[in-house]
C-alpha cells in the first residue's frame, strides 16, 4: 500500500547520516488525496465484525500454543523514563497529563479514564518510569500488583482497547524489556501465566498487525512480532515472517525522507522509540540488525531533529506540545544515530532554516489524510521562530495531548488554523475540521520553492485551502537573512483561475508569541517591540492593516497550557488580490 500523499520525484536523503545530503530542492508540489474521507462504511463494518471474532472460540484456539518456560534474554531499554511519573507510581498512583489513577482502586474492567490514559495503562509504558525510579526490589511488587489485575481481566479474551494491535505491541515490548519487574515473583503459577500471555500476545499480533492503521500503530505491532521471535523459544519461522512485515510497515509508515505519514512529531518520537527497543533485542541476542531497521532509524532521526529549536526541544506541530529537549536528547541517544537536523523534509512537509542563532520552521505541506491522524491540524503555511534557546513565535499546539488541562473542546480548537502562526481568511480553517474529529476538505495541493542565496534563504509556498469555498489562493513568501537577524514575509491572496470573482472578505494574520515574550505596541498600531525574558529584543512591523494584541496560549510537553499573547493584523482580501508585508528584526 502506498503512502497517501503523492509527491513529485526527488532523491531521498543519503542513508549515511554522517554525511547526509539534505541539499535544498528548489521546486516541489505536494498533493493530498482529494477523496480522503477516512474509513469507508464497508471498512468500518468489516472492522467491527473482525473485532467481534476475537470473542469466538475460533480466535481463542488460534492463540493457543506452547507455553514458554522462560524468555531467552532481557533487552535493555535505553530510553530514559520520567522520574516524576515513576515516583508517583511508587507513591501509589499513575500520573498522566495531570490526571491520577490510584493503584489500589485500579480496575481494568471499569476504566473510567480518557482513551489516551487507558492506552497508557494497557501499553505498560509506565514500567519504564517505574524502573527508573528505584531498584527492582522496590518496583517489582508494584508492577506485579498491576500485572495481576490486568491478567485477571484481559488474559483470556482479547478486546479493544487492551488488545488493539498498537497497545498489544507496546505491551509486549515493555513486558520483555522490563521482565525483571513482572517476573520476579516466586509464584510459579503467576510466572507461567505471564509467560503464556506474552506468547498469546505474539500470536494475536501475528494475525492483527497488518490490520493496524498505517504508520505508527503498524510499525509498533510488527516490531513486537520480531522482538517476540527472538525472545520466545522456537521463533525462527516467526522471525522471517516478522521481518518481512516490518519492512512493509516501515515502507508504508515513513516517507522517503524519514518522516512518519501522520506528520505528527509525537508519532515520530514513538516510532523511533519502538525501533530503538527492537534494535536492543537484536543487540542482546548478538544478532546483526537488519538493513531495513538501520535505514529506518538513519532517516527518522534527522527528520525529527529538523523540528528542533535552539533549545533542543520540538516545535508545536500536528497536535504535539513542545516536546522537551531532555526527551528528544534521550531518544536520539538511545537510537545510536548521530545526525544533523534535516533542513528540508521534502515529503514529510517541514522546512527548517537555521541562520546565526535563529531557527525558522515552516509547515509546507497539506495536512495528513483523515485516516492517519487523530489530531491533525489545519496548519499549512504556519511558522515558528526561535532565537538561540528562546522561542519567539510559536503555534499553540497540544491538540493531541487531551487530558486534565486540555478538555475535548479545547483540543479541537487547538487544531484550527487560528491556533497557528499564519493567515486566516474569513474566519475559516484552511482545511475543514469535521464534527467527528477528522480533517475534511481544504488544502489538497501545496506549491513550494526554496532557494539558498548568498545573503540568506528564500521560501515561497502557496496552498489551495480557500479556493473551493472562497476563491482565493494563499501564498506566503519568507526571506531569512544570512545572520538570522531579519525575517521578512509577505502573505498574498490572489483570485484562483476558473473561479468566479471572489468577494471582499476579512483577513487576520496571526503570530502567536511564546511564553516569556513581552509585546509592546507602537502608537501607530503598525509595529510592536518583542522583549524576550532573559533574551534579545525583536521588532515586528506590518506593511498594511491594523496591528493589535490578543490573548493566546501555548501547550508545554506535559499537555499544560500557558497563557501568552498573539500579534493580530486585521486586513481585507480584495477581489483583485491583496497582500500583507511584515518584518521581524532583531534590534538588541
Amino acid at each position: 500500500m502506498n503512502t497517501p500523499r503523492r509527491i513529485s520525484p526527488g532523491p531521498p536523503p543519503d542513508a549515511d547520516v554522517q554525511a547526509a545530503d539534505d541539499g535544498i530542492e528548489q521546486g516541489k508540489r505536494l498533493i493530498r488525496v482529494a477523496d480522503d474521507k477516512g474509513l469507508s462504511l464497508a471498512q468500518r463494518i468489516a472492522n467491527h465484525f473482525y473485532l467481534l471474532s476475537w470473542k469466538t472460540p475460533i480466535h481463542g484456539r488460534k492463540l493457543k500454543g506452547k507455553y514458554p518456560l522462560k524468555l531467552l534474554a532481557v533487552p535493555d531499554d535505553a530510553v530514559p523514563g520520567d522520574a516524576r511519573s515513576g515516583q508517583a507510581i511508587r507513591s501509589g498512583y499513575v500520573l498522566f497529563r495531570g490526571k491520577k489513577q490510584p493503584l489500589d482502586t485500579l480496575d481494568f474492567a471499569r476504566l473510567d479514564l480518557g482513551p489516551a490514559f487507558a492506552d497508557h495503562l494497557h501499553s505498560f509504558a509506565w514500567l519504564r518510569d517505574l524502573a527508573g525510579a528505584g531498584t527492582r526490589e522496590q518496583g517489582a511488587p508494584i508492577a506485579e500488583g498491576v500485572m495481576r489485575k490486568w491478567l485477571a481481566t484481559h488474559h483470556e479474551t482479547p478486546s479493544e482497547p487492551a488488545w488493539r494491535a498498537d497497545n498489544a505491541g507496546w505491551r509486549l515490548l515493555f513486558w520483555t524489556a522490563h521482565a525483571p519487574l513482572i517476573l520476579s515473583s516466586s509464584d510459579l503459577v503467576y510466572r507461567s501465566l505471564v509467560l503464556n500471555c506474552i506468547a498469546r500476545t505474539a500470536r494475536h499480533l501475528d494475525r492483527s498487525a497488518d490490520k493496524a492503521p498505517m504508520g505508527l500503530p503498524r510499525i509498533v505491532a510488527w516490531s513486537a512480532i520480531v522482538a517476540a521471535s527472538m525472545l520466545i523459544p522456537g521463533g525462527n519461522a516467526r522471525k522471517l515472517f516478522g521481518e518481512a512485515g516490518l519492512r512493509r510497515a516501515i515502507d508504508t509508515g515513513f516517507h522517503p525522507d524519514g518522516g512518519i505519514v501522520s506528520r505528527s512529531p509525537l508519532a515520530q518520537v514513538e516510532a523511533i522509540m519502538a525501533l530503538t527497543m527492537l534494535g536492543a533485542v537484536y543487540d542482546v541476542r548478538r544478532e546483526a540488525r537488519p538493513a531495513v531497521l538501520i535505514d529506518a532509524l538513519a532517516r527518522a532521526v534527522p527528520a525529527l531533529l529538523g523540528l528542533t529549536h535552539g533549545d533542543g526541544g520540538l516545535g508545536n506541530w500536528q497536535g504535539a506540545g513542545a516536546i522537551a529537549p531532555a526527551t528528544v536528547q534521550g531518544i536520539v541517544q538511545a537510537s545510536g544515530v548521530r545526525a544533523r537536523p534535516l533542513r528540508q523534509a521534502r515529503d514529510w512537509g517541514y522546512q527548517r532554516i537555521a541562520a546565526g542563532a535563529t531557527v525558522v520552521q515552516i509547515d509546507a505541506a497539506p495536512p495528513p489524510v483523515a485516516r492517519l491522524a487523530e489530531a491533525g491540524c489545519a496548519s499549512t503555511g504556519a511558522i515558528e521562530i526561535s532565537d538561540g534557546p528562546h522561542r519567539l513565535i510559536v503555534n499553540c499546539g497540544g491538540a493531541g495531548l487531551e487530558g486534565a488541562w486540555i478538555p475535548r473542546d479545547l483540543a479541537q480548537g487547538l487544531r484550527t488554523t487560528a491556533a497557528h502562526s499564519t493567515l486566516v481568511l474569513d474566519d475559516c480553517n484552511s482545511t475543514a475540521l469535521m464534527p467527528d474529529g477528522t480533517l475534511g476538505r481544504g488544502v489538497t495541493e501545496v506549491e513550494l520553492n526554496r532557494q539558498e542565496l548568498d545573503n540568506g534563504s528564500r521560501v515561497e509556498l502557496s496552498h489551495d485551502g480557500y479556493v473551493r469555498r472562497i476563491g482565493y489562493i494563499h501564498r506566503r513568501l519568507l526571506m531569512v537573512s544570512g545572520d538570522g537577524k531579519e525575517i521578512r514575509g509577505e502573505d498574498m491572496l490572489t483570485p484562483a483561475e476558473r473561479r468566479r470573482k471572489p468577494a471582499k472578505l476579512p483577513v487576520l494574520l496571526r503570530f502567536h508569541l511564546a511564553p516569556g515574550v513581552e509585546p509592546t505596541l507602537t502608537a501607530d498600531n503598525q509595529a510592536a517591540l518583542l522583549r524576550i525574558d532573559m533574551g534579545a529584543l525583536w521588532q515586528y512591523r506590518t506593511g498594511s492593516g491594523v496591528l493589535t494584541l490578543e490573548d493566546s496560549l501555548w501547550v508545554d510537553p506535559d499537555g499544560r497550557p500557558h497563557p501568552t499573547k498573539q500579534l493580530v493584523v486585521t486586513s481585507e482580501a480584495l477581489p483583485g488580490g491583496s497582500s500583507i508585508g511584515w518584518l521581524f528584526k532583531r534590534v538588541g
